[in-house]
């Protein structure tokens, strides 16, 4: 079958399937929703970067009806005050077993794994990969990540690749159109 063109490229219509049936959009944190850099004061306060464009696309999930949620195995104040921002349903933090974390989410919100999409970038999100109907990495995840990936983003971790996520599954949906536009023409 013919590959799509989108502005983020050609893509397997496979793919776009795939993710038409997605409820649920479960991101990792550091390296995935920021650029993986932790900056650290001299009074113990803990700063990361998170990009806008990122932000915009996890709102307009919500806006859709589309649920999210993070599962990291840090903790942070931060990530919970971005989270709120952003209308992210579900914070689960210091989570050691993402997988156990995913499967009681999805219980509580009555979806199959195959109505979730999970991006992550590095060994420990493999747990919550084994069971998410799709799998997607940003440009930068470790290559072990990558080879487990039904789709690597074009762009790095916390420079857009939650966006382009968030833009495909809209995209699928026929709320966006594949040259990255609403169809309905909002903006």
């Amino acid at each position: 079958m013919e590959k799509i063109n989108t502005c983020y490229g050609k893509i397997d219509p496979n793919l776009l399937s795939r993710l038409s049936i997605v409820k649920l959009l479960v991101f990792d944190v550091d390296g995935t929703i920021t650029d993986g850099g932790i900056y650290y004061d001299n009074e113990s306060i803990e700063l990361k970067k998170f990009n806008v464009k990122d932000g915009f696309g996890i709102v307009a999930l919500f806006m859709e009806g589309i649920h999210t949620a993070v599962i990291t195995g840090r903790q942070a104040p931060l990530v919970q005050r971005r989270m709120k921002d952003l209308k992210v349903e579900y914070v689960m933090q210091g989570q050691s077993d993402k997988k156990e974390a995913l499967t009681e989410l999805c219980k509580s919100l009555n979806i199959g794994f195959d109505e979730v999409v999970a991006i992550g970038d590095d060994l420990n999100d493999m747990p919550m990969f084994r069971v998410a109907g799709v799998v997607v990495c940003p440009n930068d995840a470790h290559p072990f990540i990558k080879s487990k990936s039904d789709y690597i983003t074009t762009l790095k971790g916390g420079c857009g690749a939650v966006r382009e996520l968030c833009d495909l599954i809209l995209m699928s949906k026929g709320i966006m159109n594949f040259d990255g536009g609403y169809a309905d023409e909002r903006y």
